[in-house]
């Protein structure tokens, strides 16, 4: 009763003041009304968007399937020509706080009027304009929502924490704000379509690929668990998954395990990200080696290439870490272990819908290992995944990459299946 008094008189008093009068009564009122009022404006502003634009249109399906194929994609599963918008909506950051986050949405031209929906969550990206609301044609990081969208589906694709327009620095493998990226993603997807004379229906089917494995399995969790009211998990499917960095992913990392230079740019990415994040060192001369220790953090600033990364960054992780770094990485401790403990946790429940987990052979940067130990943890549950292998699927040289392309086909399959 006390807070819908409050605004109400604010309300009437607003009425009576200049423009500039009346914001300054508002921000102070905002200041004063109290951590729960605002944690409640939070949540409630969620979703919503601020902004959308048309990318492209591939009218028929000829186009789709064309464009696809041009980006190294299965196109049989194609139906339909698709239109896709970026969209920016309104989240928060990893400490609660208003933000705003882009990403892609891409929609049938054909179909049903109600859409199922397919939420995909793309693999590490650090440049911004990587991300899948940033695409000028169809291309690897895009073409997953392409497929899904020309089965018929409404493919949404979030950008994550700054990456495409969103502002500030990306957090690498942050699955707490990777989820609520996603989910306030979905929202906005939901607010925007009927605009389009469509509508996306209750059930959601969530996959993902490498980093975005783990934030398709943080995703489901949220939906399951009901942390929003319209939509519901129907299935997840997620593609080669880095699902335990502890027990699989860096023992395999600094053993040189899997392909060198990748272990070198994981490594760095980790540890520059989760600084920012939980100050896991002073400076980075602590955990890197000269003259990367003056360049290092500077690279993953959203504004250099993936070439950039390259050249600058050695090729072996020998190079790159001091024994301090090796050490963090070997045994964490501290604020390290809790955040790892955040991070693998994602396959540490019990999805009431079904689960496929797909995996190429002899992966060369996300270690077969983490997919077993998800398996694990998944039956540890009572539940009964199942574990599909996509072989020795390649692009551009590397099994990882080839499952996303495999896995996206694959999963597309059984998605419509499901029906």
């Amino acid at each position: 009763m006390e807070s819908t008094d409050a605004a109400g008189k604010l309300r009437r008093v607003l009425r009576r003041l200049n423009i500039g009068t009346a914001l300054a009564v508002l921000a102070t009122a905002t200041l004063t009304a109290g951590a729960a009022s605002a944690d409640t404006a939070h949540r409630s502003d969620r979703g919503r968007l601020v902004s959308v634009q048309h990318v492209t249109t591939l009218a028929a399906k000829e186009d789709a399937a064309a464009a696809l194929a041009a980006a190294g994609y299965d196109g049989s599963a194609v139906r339909f020509g698709v239109d896709a918008y970026r969209l920016v909506y309104r989240t928060v950051d990893p400490g609660g706080r208003p933000t705003t986050a882009s990403g892609l949405l891409v929609l049938p031209r054909g179909g049903d009027h109600e859409l199922r929906t397919v939420s995909f969550t793309h693999g590490t990206a650090s440049y911004r304009p990587d991300a899948p609301s940033s695409m000028v044609k169809v291309g690897f990081v895009s073409s997953p929502a392409v497929t899904y969208a020309s089965a018929g589906f409404a493919a949404v694709a979030p950008d994550y924490l700054g990456l495409g327009t969103g502002p500030g620095l990306h957090p690498w493998m942050d699955v707490p704000s990777e989820t609520t990226a996603s989910l306030d993603m979905l929202r906005a997807a939901r607010a925007f379509v009927p605009r389009t004379g469509r509508a996306l229906g209750h059930d959601v089917l969530v996959t993902g690929f490498s980093q975005g494995a783990s934030a398709a399995m943080g995703l489901a969790r949220a939906l399951q668990a009901g942390d929003d009211r319209w939509f519901r998990l129907e299935a997840v499917a997620p593609v080669s998954g880095a699902y335990d960095f502890r027990h699989a992913e860096l023992p395999a990392l600094l053993d040189g395990s899997l392909d060198p230079k990748s272990s070198v740019l994981y490594a760095a990415y980790l540890l520059v990200a989760w600084n920012r994040l939980h100050h896991l060192y002073d400076s980075p001369d602590e955990v890197f080696r000269a003259p990367y220790s003056s360049t290092v953090e500077a690279l993953f600033d959203g504004a250099h290439t993936g070439p950039q990364l390259f050249a600058g960054t050695p090729d072996a992780i020998d190079a790159l870490l001091t024994p301090h770094g090796f050490e963090m990485l070997r045994n964490p401790t501290g604020r390290l272990a809790e955040a790892l403990r955040v991070a693998d946790s994602t396959c540490d429940w019990a999805p009431r819908v079904p689960v496929r987990l797909y995996a190429a052979d002899a992966d060369e940067q996300a270690a077969d290992a983490n997919t077993d130990h998800c398996e694990a943890a998944l039956r540890s549950h009572g539940v009964d995944v199942a574990v599909v292998d996509l072989g020795a699927p390649d692009f551009a040289g590397s099994r990882h990459l080839g499952s996303n392309v495999a896995g996206t086909a694959a999963v597309v399959r059984w998605f419509g299946q499901l029906r």
